[in-house]
């Protein structure tokens, strides 16, 4: 055990945030911190990390432990550049590597038994260098930049120089190097693009030490964390299991829960009735039975009813007029910020009840498209930017910037509709969860998620049938994103949308327009439809690619490169084929062979000498047929390659 929290007790003047709050991590687990806004979850990373205190209960950090902590902002006002502050994570690495130069030095004018010693003074050095990783050092440097989304060009940039998000990627770099026992991230993919994301799973799925994350990426949770601990209601539930597998057992928890409930209070119902039933007869023994029957009632231990948050926040958009089939024609669409081209020449179209993410790098342009269908920005050029009949629009802004700063929630609402009577601007703020004197807070007072409320709010009362959103699930927390999934999908409009929230795209999308190098190529389908097909589209290139190489070597003609390519592509598809039932049946006797085990331990069959007979020739035949799929296996995936 690397981490123990026990009975950790928090509260902030009146409001209790955390209320006999215990879990622990394991050496090498992979562990998520999940709960609705305000929940605590940041609260009790700063208790673990002592920066601040708990009112009661303990932290235990393992002895010699070493842990590395990434808050979501970073302050830095330092003059160095990105790689000089990333060298500073092992500052004894430079250290030893000048000490083996010195020593390396001497080494050449010295003779006799001065040599020996500073021989074995170099070996001594050299193993801490190595130990250190200091031989694959920069490398290592430059593939976690790269992997973080920062390029070669930007190495030696002043760090105070960066954005808040980049001076973040930067922390979280920096740290990663410095490989802790205990890495602790703080919503780490805020300020990181698709690409950085994937890297960083990769990264942190294979981390030989302990991750703990606080995130509301829950396509991120499911890659890497196979723990789930949930703060709600102040407190604390551990499930085993990714962020999808919580999510079923939770609802399981809580269908038990209530089913609990109800039974418990059909049975008060039905004693009470009894109760009434005796006392109404208005005989002695009968008063002195009701009297028995309502002492035990009064001793039943009542149990709560169980609250799911996200009911108290339902959005439906329900549009009124319904758009022609053709809503959106796009072409010849360009657009350039001085010398920097984001797209040139794109086209596409949208067609009535689609929901289609749009989605690339940081930088290529997703939001400039919405602002320039909404006519916030001009294109360079474009042919035709066309919405088809009975369209109306209704923009959702990251940014917020649709909302006034000066105006009230109250007042955002009912100066947008001001036929809504003072009642129902209340109730619909009430589903968005502002109550009481909420209403009456400043638009500029809100937080990022408070503010991508009222928005939303004002979204859902525009009647539009076609929806522009640009990252709607920016700073809700996972039971709102839910919710808003659940709104989409039940949306009979359209709905063109940038997110790089992939579960929320894998849930919600039926198209994905991917803006890569400066052009749009189009997925019909969700994320996980969206990353098959782009393997097999990098593959294919890369057999153009073969190809092409092969005519220019051997000076053979087009229509052999063709052939080439088709015997390739072809054989590729029969390994991929091969691959997939390997894998499907490896997967069924590892299956059967789990179930054999049980069935071996159970003590109910210990007796049953012809069954354990069978169960054992049965599981050394499995073995005997994985060891052939592991050995194809292997075959196939060097084939593959």
């Amino acid at each position: 055990m690397i981490l123990q929290c026990s009975n950790i007790n928090k509260t902030f003047l009146t409001d209790t945030i955390l209320n006999d709050v215990s879990f622990h991590i394991n050496k090498n687990e992979k562990a998520a911190i999940v709960g609705i806004n305000g929940s605590g979850k940041s609260t009790l990373l700063k208790i673990i990390m002592k920066q601040l205190s708990a009112d009661s209960g303990e932290v235990i950090i393992g002895k010699d432990t070493t842990v590395g902590y990434l808050a979501q902002n970073q302050e830095y006002d330092t003059d160095k550049s990105i790689i000089d502050e990333i060298h500073d994570a092992k500052p004894e690495i430079p250290i030893l590597e000048k000490r083996m130069n010195s020593l390396s030095e001497q080494m050449n004018k010295t003779e006799g038994t001065e040599l020996e010693a500073l021989i074995k003074q170099y070996d001594e050095t050299r193993n801490k260098f190595e130990q250190l990783g200091g031989y694959s050092y920069e490398s290592e440097l430059t593939g976690v930049l790269k992997g973080l989304g920062f390029n070669e060009e930007e190495f030696k940039k002043p760090v105070k120089s960066l954005s808040g998000g980049e001076k973040t990627r930067v922390a979280l770099g920096k740290m990663l190097i410095k490989n802790p026992d205990l890495i602790i991230l703080d919503e780490p993919t805020n300020h990181l693009d698709l690409n950085a994301i994937r890297w960083l799973e990769g990264y942190l799925s294979l981390y030989k030490g302990a991750v703990l994350i606080v995130a509301h990426d829950r396509y991120f949770l499911d890659k890497i964390v196979t723990k789930i601990i949930e703060l709600r209601q102040t407190k604390c539930t551990v499930f085993q299991g990714n962020y999808t597998q919580y999510s079923h057992k939770k609802q399981e928890l809580l269908d038990a829960l209530m089913k609990q409930y109800l039974n418990q209070q059909a049975e008060i119902r039905h004693q009470e009735e009894v109760i009434t039933k005796l006392k109404s007869f208005n005989r002695e023994k009968s008063i002195k039975r009701a009297e028995s029957r309502e002492k035990m009632l009064d001793k039943i231990e009542r149990l709560e009813k169980p609250v799911e948050e996200n009911t108290k926040m339902n959005l439906r958009f329900t549009p009124h007029i319904q758009s022609g089939k053709d809503v959106l024609t796009v072409t010849g669409l360009s657009k350039k910020f001085d010398d920097n081209i984001l797209f040139s020449d794109i086209n596409f179209d949208i067609k009535r009840g689609e929901h289609i993410a749009i989605i690339g790098d940081n930088g290529t342009g997703k939001t400039t498209i919405l602002k320039i269908l909404t006519g916030m920005l001009e294109p360079d050029s474009s042919k035709c930017i066309k919405l088809g009949t009975n369209v109306q629009t209704a923009y959702y802004d990251q940014e917020h910037q649709v909302l006034n700063p000066e105006k009230t929630l109250f007042e955002e609402i009912q100066d947008a509709y001001p036929d809504m009577n003072n009642t129902q601007v209340r109730n619909l703020l009430a589903a968005f969860l502002f109550t009481d004197d909420d209403v009456f807070k400043q638009i500029k007072s809100l937080s990022g998620g408070e503010r991508g409320r009222v928005s939303l709010a004002k979204l859902m009362l525009s009647d539009a049938n076609f929806l522009l959103l640009d990252e709607p699930t920016n700073h809700l927390d996972i039971d709102s994103k839910e919710i808003l999934e659940h709104a989409i999908n039940n949306f009979e409009g359209t709905i063109l949308y940038v997110s790089h929230d992939r579960y929320f795209i894998n849930t919600t999308a039926t198209r994905i327009l991917d803006l890569t190098h400066k052009q749009i190529v189009n997925y019909i389908g969700n994320y996980d439809y969206y990353l098959e097909k782009k393997e097999d589209n990098e593959r294919a290139q890369l057999i153009d690619q073969i190809s092409s190489d092969s005519v220019n070597d051997t000076g053979n003609n087009g229509k052999l490169s063709w052939q080439q390519k088709k015997e390739e592509q072809a054989r590729l598809r029969k390994i991929e084929n091969e691959l997939n039932k390997t894998e499907a049946e490896i997967e069924n006797i590892e299956t059967r062979n789990e179930e054999i085990n049980t069935l071996l331990f159970d003590t109910a069959n210990g007796t049953n000498a012809s069954l354990l007979q069978e169960l054992t020739a049965e599981k050394e035949k499995n073995d005997l047929r994985l060891e052939e799929l592991m050995e194809k296996w292997e075959e196939l995936s060097e084939q593959k390659s």
